[in-house]
């Protein structure tokens, strides 16, 4: 009887464990709106077109970034994504990247005001997970207001 009722709270405990995981993992891959109504901490997979990203962080795979209201100042804004087919095979870092920087393109006012774009490619690590989804960055000379894609970013005060 305590060897069944042992095995009886081990299956239990896997299960509410298998639960909590993917309850979990949901809420890491559930996007946000496209702008947020508080700064808020966020996995990059989250991200969406119009998400505001607080600070750019160093070069390098990305994991969490703290995105803000448009409204704040903010060093970067998701102007486009590149969305790779659910059945696609990994094509290889260099193949990622190279697929989401040509989906990336700047407005000629973009340019000549000094904007340049920052592409975030999935990993082989995340495209294992199930992340098909590329982001380009729209990036200021200096933190701006306002969003790209409506055209009232302005330099932040």
């Amino acid at each position: 009887m305590l060897v069944a009722a042992g095995v009886a709270a081990l299956v239990v405990l896997a299960v509410a464990a298998v639960v909590g995981t993917r309850a979990v993992t949901a809420a890491r891959s559930r996007p946000l709106p496209a702008d947020v109504t508080a700064p808020t901490s966020a996995h990059v997979v989250q991200l969406v077109t119009g998400s505001c990203v607080a600070a750019l962080p160093a070069d390098g795979e990305v994991a969490r970034v703290d995105v803000v209201p448009c409204a704040q100042p903010h060093a970067a804004q998701v102007v486009a994504q590149y969305a790779f087919d659910p059945a696609a095979v990994w094509p290889g870092q260099a193949g990622a990247d190279a697929r989401v920087a040509r989906a990336c393109v700047l407005s000629e006012d973009e340019q000549a005001a000094g904007v340049r774009v920052v592409t975030w490619a999935p990993t082989e690590q995340g495209w294992g997970r199930g992340d098909r989804t590329g982001l380009c960055l729209a990036v200021p000379p200096s933190p701006v207001t306002g969003s790209f894609l409506d055209g009232s970013a302005t330099p932040a005060p």
